[in-house]
């Protein structure tokens, strides 16, 4: 018998005819361990985030890439730079804030430059898909709980059907990852996992 409690949360998206790969904070100040916001977990997705760029590559498909980057001593980081004191890892010029060389963006691929969670909050990025006809987003990237969870929200939120792929995503710790898995499934995404990816990505 279902659960009564589940069905307002049991719909889900149809993927689209126009997907691109968002690529979300894949930077060294994650996968390096003299970073402060290293964990071990960020390095094991990095061989399927590289899967999923090579696979959107070879069927044309849109591969944009989001980095942080503040002015010296945060003044454009607002109060999230004064909350997350770790977040000094991307001042500009800093190493941590590169990409690594597994997943470096190539010279006609658009890198999306931000200051806050969200990758849509004070960009360019809905226009840039907008222009371009996109109606899908996958999403993959670090943290789940944080840059994924607020980058998907507002993928829904503008109009683009937002695809989080869970094993191509990592957290700090497993309960954050899981945990925020389960919520945008329930309410704001499709949450998938890399061969079912791959597998759009091919159709």
């Amino acid at each position: 018998m279902n659960d009564p409690a589940a069905e307002p949360f049991d719909g889900h998206l149809a993927f689209g005819k126009r997907p691109a790969l968002l690529v979300i904070d894949v930077v060294c100040a994650y996968l390096d361990p003299a970073s402060p916001l290293y964990a071990p977990a960020f390095v094991a997705a990095l061989p399927t985030i590289s899967r999923l760029i090579a696979a959107a590559r070879a069927r044309a498909v849109p591969v944009l890439y989001t980095n942080v980057i503040y002015q010296a001593g945060g003044g454009d980081g607002g109060l999230f730079y004064r909350k997350v004191p770790a977040l000094r890892a991307f001042d500009a010029g800093a190493p941590f804030g590169r990409f690594p060389d597994a997943i470096s963006p190539a010279a006609d691929e658009i890198v999306v430059s931000k200051q806050y969670a969200s990758a849509f909050c004070g960009t360019s990025l809905a226009s840039t898909l907008h222009t371009a006809a996109v109606d899908t987003v996958l999403l993959c990237g670090f943290s789940t709980s944080g840059c994924v969870r607020a980058s998907a929200l507002d993928a829904l939120q503008t109009g683009f059907r937002p695809f989080v792929v869970a094993d191509a995503c990592a957290d700090r710790a497993p309960g954050p990852h899981e945990a925020n898995l389960f919520d945008l499934q329930a309410k704001y995404a499709e949450v998938i996992d890399a061969e079912t990816a791959l597998t759009l990505l091919r159709t």
